[in-house]
């Protein structure tokens, strides 16, 4: 029996076209080219807002990601569409990934603090590290770093962009149009970084974000993505398919963030979860298997073979995985998923053919079928048992898997007061419950 746990859970929604199962462009009403649509985007935006979620959140890959055949696959650059849904907006954080693999600090630096700006203090950066030959090749490659110095990379990427987004004081704009005295020129600090991966030496371009500085989010749950979130990451996205593993990566990433000396409260673990929503247990199954009929086998059996790192002739549809799988040491790209795949397969004995079915909706993350009652249940429990501090909501279609969620599972939480009714504040760190960093070249005169 669990106790009920204090406070009130956060709630993100990933925006991914027309939803996160793998066949939610087929149903009659999705539109197969909203991933290029904008308005799409802007109406998505608008009802998290109305169901007072903490922010909407945008993936990203600097490759063509899958087989076009399969799904729709257009991407627009996320910073730029961020900037679009802060324009019919007023509260909802904006949260885009970009990868320290294949950007420059300054320059990825100089977005966010833009995005952040014109936002009035909504934007976030979801860091990732990007592998894979056929990303590198984008970019004169042949190959990835490796997993390790993929990481090492990113710490000092990370490293420079503090740096630079602390390299205005908050008044340094003096606007004195009298003396003719813009700004303070003593109240500049070029980041003056020289490191393995980089030379910065200059201050950015733009004046210090009204949030101090973006959040900072991180997703990938290997041992080097959770070092790097204990250091980093203010929000975590991460897969768990059972209480049990999510309470184990809940538990362990609060110890590493108090070894790092951080405030384990302020980092908030958020789960991604699928929630397919019925009036009745029966007609949410329905409209699941709906969906589920949909996939094409053997197209999906492809996808699977390449993240397993095996040649499709290996896997047989009404066959459980083979025994000769590469161990986790082995795999460059997005470890921890690769463990999860093969932990559930193994876990619950599962044919590809079941495995492809339950990797369609959300690619590994935990799918909910049932009533918003049930769903609501759900939620709490792993909020209240010390499972996730809010979750990553990816809805199996959209617009109207996000619509029903708001509509029905939304009250309900709120009803239980564990959901706000209202924002309290206006920028993204306020909804996470996070204070405005000092800057750091400027003194704790509190201390003196």
């Amino acid at each position: 029996m669990s106790t009920r746990r204090a406070g009130t859970l956060h709630l993100n929604v990933f925006l991914h076209n027309v939803g996160h199962h793998e066949s939610a462009w087929r149903l009659p009403e999705s539109n197969p080219i909203a991933d290029t649509d904008i308005d799409h985007y802007r109406d998505l935006a608008v009802i998290a807002e109305r169901g007072k979620f903490d922010s909407v959140f945008l993936a990203d890959n600097p490759k063509l990601t899958t087989d076009i055949r399969r799904r729709p696959s257009g991407t627009l650059e996320p910073t730029v569409v961020l900037t679009a849904l802060a324009c019919v907006t007023r509260r909802i954080g904006l949260i885009a990934t970009a990868s320290t693999t294949y950007n420059d600090p300054y320059n990825l630096a100089r977005r966010f603090a833009s995005v952040d700006h014109i936002s009035s203090g909504r934007a976030g950066w979801n860091i990732v590290t990007s592998s894979g030959a056929a990303a590198a090749r984008n970019f004169g490659l042949d190959d990835s770093p490796p997993h390790h110095e993929r990481y090492a990379r990113a710490a000092e990427f990370v490293e420079v962009a503090l740096r630079l987004w602390d390299s205005w004081e908050d008044d340094t704009v003096v606007a004195d149009k009298r003396r003719g005295v813009w700004g303070d020129g003593a109240k500049i600090h070029p980041a003056a970084h020289v490191g393995k991966f980089f030379r910065v030496e200059g201050a950015l371009n733009v004046p210090r974000c009204p949030q101090g500085r973006p959040l900072l989010v991180q997703a990938g749950s290997s041992e080097d993505g959770r070092a790097f979130a204990a250091q980093h990451a203010e929000a975590v996205f991460t897969a768990q398919q059972t209480l049990e593993e999510a309470q184990r990566f809940y538990g362990d990433m609060t110890t590493r963030v108090a070894r790092a000396g951080r405030d384990p409260g302020m980092v908030k673990i958020l789960p991604g979860l699928v929630p397919v929503v019925g009036s009745t247990e029966s007609e949410a199954q329905e409209m699941a298997d709906a969906l589920d009929r949909l996939i094409l086998p053997e197209y999906a059996k492809l996808q699977l073979a390449s993240r397993l790192r095996l040649s499709p002739d290996e896997l047989h549809l009404d066959r459980e995985l083979p025994a000769n799988l590469p161990q986790e040491s082995e795999i460059e790209d997005v470890k921890s998923r690769f463990t999860l795949i093969v932990d559930l397969a193994r876990r619950e004995r599962l044919t590809v053919r079941q495995l492809i079915e339950r990797l369609g909706p959300g690619r590994g993350h935990r799918t909910l079928v049932g009533t918003a009652e049930s769903i609501a249940d759900s939620m709490q429990h792993w909020f209240d048992n010390r499972a996730a501090d809010g979750f990553n909501l990816m809805p199996a279609v959209m617009p109207s898997g996000l619509e029903v969620f708001v509509d029905r599972v939304v009250p309900i939480l709120q009803d239980r007061g564990i959901f706000r009714r209202d924002y309290e504040g206006s920028t993204l760190r306020e909804h996470y419950g996070l204070s405005r960093p000092a800057n750091r070249f400027v003194p704790d005169r509190s201390r003196l």
